[in-house]
């Protein structure tokens, strides 16, 4: 029976060279001059470093520009509130990974409402969508795109 699964997950190697280039970037522009600004990437997410909140969103609009270009969904990261001590501003974003609970059910709920010839299960982190025909798996995937969820999502493991 075909399948595939649900899955929002972030290639981490992109990620690690689009934050590379973005400090490239940085460390060449004439208005970051001399300030120490800075990207840095670690298990929960991204550090971003500057002078001031101004420099922290001209960080954001490179960085989202480098994610881009690598094929990265930017609504993937999370800004958190900026904090500001010692003449410095730094704010964190925070990575969407994984299907959560709440969100797989969701996703259950429209399949089961779209009255489609599938089937939809929760495992762990992703959704398995299993049918009879190839079109119908391809109609599903079409919903999904088109229902707006709060997650960039991706379909993997299309079988036949």
């Amino acid at each position: 029976m075909p399948s595939f699964d649900v899955v929002s997950e972030i290639d981490h190697h992109e990620l690690t060279n689009a934050v590379d280039q973005t400090n490239r970037e940085i460390s060449n522009r004439f208005d970051f001059k001399g300030s120490d600004a800075r990207v840095e990437q670690s298990d929960g997410g991204l550090t971003m470093e500057a002078e001031s909140e101004f420099q922290l969103d001209q960080i954001i609009t490179v960085l989202n520009q480098k994610l881009a270009k690598r094929g990265l969904d930017i609504s993937s990261l999370e800004r958190q509130g900026v904090e500001t001590s010692n003449m410095r501003a730094r704010q964190k974003l925070t990575l969407k990974e994984g299907i959560d609970k709440e969100l797989a059910k969701k996703i259950v709920k429209l399949v089961k409402e779209s009255k489609m010839k599938v089937q939809a299960s929760i495992q762990g982190e992703q959704v398995r969508i299993t049918g009879k025909k190839r079109d119908d798996l391809q109609e599903a995937i079409a919903l999904l795109k088109e229902a707006g969820l709060s997650q960039p999502m991706q379909f993997t493991n299309f079988r036949d």
